[in-house]
Formats: structure tokens, C-alpha cells, sequence
């Protein structure tokens, strides 16, 4: 005999005897009303109540059931894998009255003692009105049996297959001191940032090819007009503030692009006697002792201006300068 069903049968033997109450009360029918939290119980008939009280008492919940209702504690057997037609001890044997073969006809249940013959030796509660007593019953009105035992086997089994359910199993993972600030490149929030950001720089590099234009930086200082230097010419400060003079090599290509007027192209002072152009006139340097005949056209004839030089000492008179374009009046 299993120990499951040696471990039941002392159980149910110690309660032989056992009659029922008057109103068709049980300690039985009480125990389970408590278990279940459900009053009805305390007076409903209690030949399964009886086996769930034992299970509870031998500790075998989980291999013999608890329920009440004979066809449900059928039906879980079954579902269990633990259902037969062949009887043993310690095996739950569920009859029909009426002769039928279907767990939903179940009418009573009671535990196999042991087995003789074509008949078996039963423990049964609620029999014969009122008692929990021994009986000898034929198989005719045998539906099935229900044995714990199979239970136990079937419940091992199962745990063993749900074991191999994951066949590869995870390596254990080595612990690291702490994580790299490299492990955030490739989450989502820096995936969405990078491409937020190459949108930004692309945009503002297309805005800037056609809607902006670069100013040209000039690599040298300009004088203009506006921007000479002070002070009397020939001075150090003025020398020393007068910007250096643009390469002729560039000279044509401000002129070509309309950058700003070039300022006046500095020059030596011209030897006596020569002609020089000035404004829209021309000019003869006077030597030494003689006048200085400034030609200014405009009119039928060259007008002349006469400036009387004095030796070498006298006084040179430039050319009127330019008035700065803001200067007041």
C-alpha cells in the first residue's frame, strides 16, 4: 500500500462509528460551512465533506481535493490525470444509483479499505441514514475511481516538464562596478537628440547659403575720404596713421564690383614744371621764384590762377580736401 493511502485510511478508520446529529448536523458538515464561509453546509449531506475533513487532517489537500459536491470532486480527478476503472486502496470510489457511467450522475463517494473478489471493501460516510460505518459493495454501480496517488505522480511529472519548457537557460550575468556614461548613446532619448540636432545644423546651413551674405573682410586698412589722418601733412602722426596703400592688384576688382570709392592714390610731390590734372582743371608746378598756373575748365577758355611763390619758403597750397559727408555746414 502507497503511504498516501495507508496515511487516509488511519484517518477515516478513527471516525468509524460517527453518527449524525439531529437536523442533519455534522462536525463535518461544520468544519466545512467555516472553510468556505458558507452556513448552508453545516446541515447538506456530508459524505464528501467527510473525505475533504480527512485530506485536511492527513495533510493530503492537494492530493485527495475538498470539495463537497460529488460530480465537481469526479471531474477533478479526472482533469488530473488520476482517474480509473480499477479499484485499490486508498482509492476514492464515486458511485451512481442509477446504474450510469457519467461523472455528472455521481450521487455518493466513499474510500476503498481494500479489494475481494468482483466486490470492494468500503469506509463511507452518510450511509444507511445517519452513520459513518464499513460496507461491502458490487462494482455495478461504480462510475469511477479517483486515486490520489496518480495525483502525486502526475503533479511530479508535471513539474518536471515545466522545467525543460525553457531549454536555454540565461549565463549568469558578471557583476560590473558600475555603468558606463557611453551606455546612454545608444538609448532612445540620445537617438532622438542626435537626430534633432543634425536637423537644427542642416537647417540653419541652408538657411545661411540663401538668405545671408558673407561680407568680404578687407585684409588691409582703407582711408577714405572721411578717414584721413590729422594733423599737417608730412607729420609723424599723420605718416604714422596713414593706412598702407591697396595693391594695384586688387584695385580693379573693387572697381568692378562696386565696392566703395578708392581713395586718392597717394603720391610723391611732382618735380617743377611738370602738369599734373586736378578736379577738372590741370596745375603747373611753379619753380623756384616763378607763379603757379592752375588751369580750370569749364568756361569757352581756360581760366588761370596765378599763385606767387616766394622763393623756396613759400607757402604750397593743396587742393581743397573733401568735406566729410556728415560733417555739419
Amino acid at each position: 500500500m502507497d503511504p498516501i493511502a495507508q496515511r487516509l485510511l488511519e484517518t477515516v478508520r478513527q471516525e468509524l462509528g460517527y453518527k449524525e446529529k439531529s437536523g442533519q448536523f455534522t462536525k463535518f458538515g461544520q468544519w466545512y460551512a467555516d472553510r468556505v464561509q458558507d452556513t448552508q453546509f453545516r446541515n447538506a449531506p456530508w459524505c464528501d465533506m467527510f473525505l475533504a475533513w480527512a485530506a485536511d487532517r492527513s495533510g493530503l489537500t492537494p492530493y485527495v481535493g475538498e470539495f463537497a459536491w460529488t460530480p465537481s470532486h469526479a471531474a477533478w480527478f479526472m482533469k488530473q490525470g488520476a482517474w480509473t476503472q480499477r479499484p485499490e486502496p486508498g482509492a476514492l470510489v464515486f458511485f451512481d444509483w442509477r446504474g450510469g457511467k457519467s461523472y455528472k450522475g455521481v450521487d455518493h463517494v466513499g474510500v476503498v479499505e481494500r479489494v475481494k473478489g468482483k466486490k470492494i471493501h468500503t469506509i463511507e460516510a452518510n450511509v444507511d441514514g445517519v452513520w459513518l460505518k464499513r460496507k461491502v459493495r458490487e462494482t455495478d454501480k461504480v462510475v469511477g475511481y479517483g486515486v490520489p496517488r496518480l495525483v502525486k505522480d502526475n503533479a511530479d511529472r508535471l513539474g518536471e516538464i515545466r522545467s525543460t519548457e525553457q531549454p536555454f537557460v540565461r549565463p549568469p550575468q558578471s557583476a560590473t562596478g558600475g555603468s558606463s556614461p557611453l551606455d546612454f548613446l545608444g538609448t532612445p532619448p540620445a537617438l532622438l537628440a542626435a537626430m534633432v540636432l543634425v536637423t537644427v545644423v542642416l537647417s540653419l546651413r541652408f538657411t545661411r547659403r540663401r538668405g545671408i551674405h558673407r561680407r568680404l573682410a578687407w585684409p588691409w586698412p582703407v582711408a577714405w575720404p572721411w578717414n584721413e589722418p590729422d594733423g599737417p601733412e608730412g607729420s609723424e602722426e599723420a605718416e604714422a596713421r596713414r593706412p598702407a596703400p591697396i595693391p594695384d592688384t586688387f584695385r580693379d576688382r573693387l572697381t568692378r564690383v562696386g565696392a566703395p570709392p578708392v581713395p586718392r592714390r597717394q603720391r610723391e610731390p611732382s618735380r617743377p614744371g611738370e602738369r599734373e590734372t586736378v578736379g577738372g582743371g590741370e596745375r603747373e608746378t611753379a619753380r623756384p621764384g616763378e607763379r603757379e598756373t592752375v588751369r580750370v575748365g569749364g568756361g569757352p577758355g581756360p581760366r588761370e590762377k596765378a599763385r606767387t611763390g616766394s622763393g623756396p619758403a613759400a607757402t604750397r597750397h593743396s587742393v581743397p580736401s573733401r568735406r566729410k559727408p556728415y560733417g555739419p555746414r
